[in-house]
Formats: structure tokens, C-alpha cells, sequence
């Protein structure tokens, strides 16, 4: 079920303790920051499980699929989740859990910084990366969809906002379970 309060990171993570601990877990490993994960992940599925592009229909009525086979948490697409699962040996890993498709969100964008030399908190170029794949990037296809660039910006935006909400509650979510027990 998605956050409440999808807009404020202190209240997904106050809400979502696991989720909490499965970003920091991406950003130790990845070097992905916290917040660019999460706004990345917010704009592709609204931080539903089972988001799924929508059915597309003939005639109005006769459902012929879907227009990708992109899902989960981190609308990764079957090819990219592949190359992720075969490159981190992740072959249990599922799209609908959180810190799967949080940790493929780090691993696509530490490959993005290797490949296209994209810095993890340039929030803004690595979702043009991960929205259009890192060759789509490169041909720059992005600049034939003025709507995505208006996306960008907003993912952009989002991140900026977790931050700076991030560094308002950081100390208090850093407090093991006894030290809670006291605040």
C-alpha cells in the first residue's frame, strides 16, 4: 500500500521503518543518495507494488496488452531487470518488493555514473537515463519529448524537497529501536 503521505520523506519512512533501512542499505552499497532513490521511485510507480503501465484495448473493448512490460516499485522493464539479476546475482529478487527494486534503482544508477559518467545526485539527467536507457541517453531521445523533460524537472524538484526533508528527521530515523522507545 503506498505512504500516506507520499510527499514527505519523514513520513514514508516513520510509516515504512523497512523501507528506511532498505534505502541506506542502496545507498551504502550503490552510493546512490537516499533521496534520488526515492523521488526516482515515487515518479515511476507512486510506490505501488504492482504498478503496471495501463491496458491497451481494440476497438475500445478487446484488451490486446500492455504497452510495456515494465513493473513493480521500480517500473523496471523484464530485459534491464534481467541484466540486474545476472549482474548482482540477485535471481530471487522480485520487482513488488521494496528493497529489490530499491537496490536495482541504486545498481541502474551506479551503471549510469560508470557508463554515461552521470554524477548518482544529478537527479534530473540520471531519471533521462533511467526513463530512456543509458543509450537512448546518449542519442539524447529525450529531447524529442518535451513532456518528459517537464518530468525530469519534477522528479528533480521531488528530490530536492526530500532532502531537505531527509536532513530534518535523518538523526531521529538513525535511532535504533530501544532509543525510540524513549523519544
Amino acid at each position: 500500500m503506498p505512504p500516506a503521505k507520499p510527499n514527505n520523506l519523514c513520513s514514508i519512512f516513520y510509516e515504512n521503518r523497512d523501507w528506511y533501512d532498505a534505502a541506506v542499505k542502496t545507498r551504502e552499497k550503490w552510493g546512490a543518495p537516499v533521496h534520488v532513490t526515492m523521488a526516482i521511485m515515487k515518479q515511476e510507480s507512486g510506490f505501488r507494488h504492482d504498478a503496471a503501465p495501463p491496458m491497451e484495448y481494440f476497438l475500445g473493448f478487446i484488451p490486446i496488452g500492455r504497452a510495456s512490460d515494465a513493473y513493480g516499485y521500480a517500473q523496471a522493464k523484464d530485459a534491464v531487470w534481467g541484466e540486474y539479476t545476472d549482474a548482482t546475482g540477485s535471481w530471487f529478487a522480485s520487482r513488488d518488493d521494496f528493497a529489490d527494486a530499491m537496490d536495482f534503482i541504486g545498481w541502474y544508477m551506479h551503471q549510469t555514473q560508470r557508463v554515461n559518467k552521470v554524477s548518482k545526485w544529478d537527479t534530473y539527467n540520471q531519471y533521462l537515463n533511467y526513463h530512456e536507457g543509458r543509450g537512448g541517453f546518449r542519442r539524447q531521445s529525450y529531447n524529442k519529448k518535451p513532456w518528459l523533460l517537464k518530468v525530469a524537472r519534477k522528479v528533480d524538484n521531488q528530490a530536492n524537497t526530500y532532502s531537505q526533508q531527509f536532513w530534518g528527521c535523518k538523526e531521529d530515523l538513525e535511532k535504533g529501536w530501544f532509543m525510540r522507545l524513549f523519544s
